[in-house]
């Protein structure tokens, strides 16, 4: 288990519950939740914000009265929310919970957002505007894999982390690199120092051990998603006027394809193969990020033998 050097042991734990997108990882947290005292927070980048439910996964209202989630609907759709900004929530809600005597379990697939609430923050410029504007400039004149190939010349340790599907995070490397003249991994290196945790993290997984199993359920989820209502909740924050593309929530997988199905780009049936492969991609993404996780406890599909693991390890671990 990733630890920090100055932890203590008397540290209690909380659980951290990781796993692919349409894992089934929202209800074995509240599972879990009916078995000791906890508190839910929730890890996924695009369940903070309001507004987006059902191409999300929140669980529904009811359910959430009963199963409270922390870190949920605390952002408008228009606003940024960095992982920065998260570890400083999520390390409050822990130590809130702590008070209150429960034990926190934190749920959900951003898997940067667990890696910043173990390892900590680097130093990192801020944004620029200019430079993004560049980055932006090259990617439409030549496509993101050409951004991905110069960030492979600058840092090959991004690049190998980091797919050229995924624009956010190739953009910030590069940008990191044009604004400092050092890579986004030397400055990781030189300037780590992660901040006090209030618990010692314990991490466990769920995933299906079957690929195929993942990618029905994924397509399977997703066609549930648009009996729900998807098109019509997206409808309503595409007519907002004050939204668009390059905000980080529409960029969210789904969204993006159903905004841009609203704008005329695709047909429906071109919508949803499409939302169906950006999720499929956003999983092996997920799953490549686990493959490497330190001290990960793999719980294969979620069971009543996974909870009594996890029950395990809160039994085991010393206060």
């Amino acid at each position: 288990m990733a630890m920090q050097a100055s932890e203590s042991i008397e540290k209690p734990p909380a659980i951290c519950l990781m796993g692919p997108t349409a894992a089934g990882k929202t209800q074995f947290a509240m599972d879990l939740s009916d078995r000791f005292p906890s508190t839910l927070i929730n890890v996924d980048s695009a369940q903070v914000y309001r507004g987006m439910d059902i191409g999300t996964g929140k669980p529904d209202a009811t359910t959430r009265r009963r199963y409270p989630h922390r870190l949920m609907d605390i952002r408008d759709p228009s606003e940024i929310y960095s992982a920065s900004q998260f570890r400083a929530d999520a390390v409050q809600e822990m130590s809130d919970a702590l008070v209150r005597g429960k034990t926190p379990v934190l749920v959900g697939g951003t898997m940067l957002y667990f890696k910043v609430l173990r390892d900590g923050l680097a130093a990192m410029p801020k944004a620029n505007p200019r430079v993004r504007k560049q980055i932006e400039t090259l990617a439409a004149e030549s496509g993101w894999e050409t951004v991905h190939a110069e960030l492979q010349k600058v840092d090959p340790e991004s690049a190998v982390r980091i797919h050229a599907n995924d624009p956010q995070r190739l953009q910030r490397a590069l940008e990191v690199f044009l604004l400092t003249g050092k890579s986004l991994t030397a400055l990781h290196r030189e300037n780590h120092d992660p901040a006090e945790l209030p618990c010692r993290l314990y991490f466990v997984a769920i995933q299906p051990t079957d690929r195929a199993v993942l990618h029905n359920r994924i397509a399977e989820r997703f066609r549930r998603m648009l009996s729900e209502g998807l098109i019509e909740e997206v409808r309503v924050l595409y007519e907002r006027g004050d939204l668009n593309l390059s905000m980080s929530s529409m960029k969210s997988v789904g969204y993006r394809q159903v905004w841009q199905y609203l704008a005329g780009e695709f047909t429906h049936g071109e919508m949803i193969e499409k939302s169906i492969v950006a999720t499929r991609q956003l999983a092996k993404r997920q799953l490549t990020w686990l493959r490497g996780w330190p001290a990960l406890r793999p719980l294969g599909e979620p069971d009543k033998n996974s909870i009594d693991v996890v029950l395990k390890i809160l039994e085991t671990a010393a206060y």
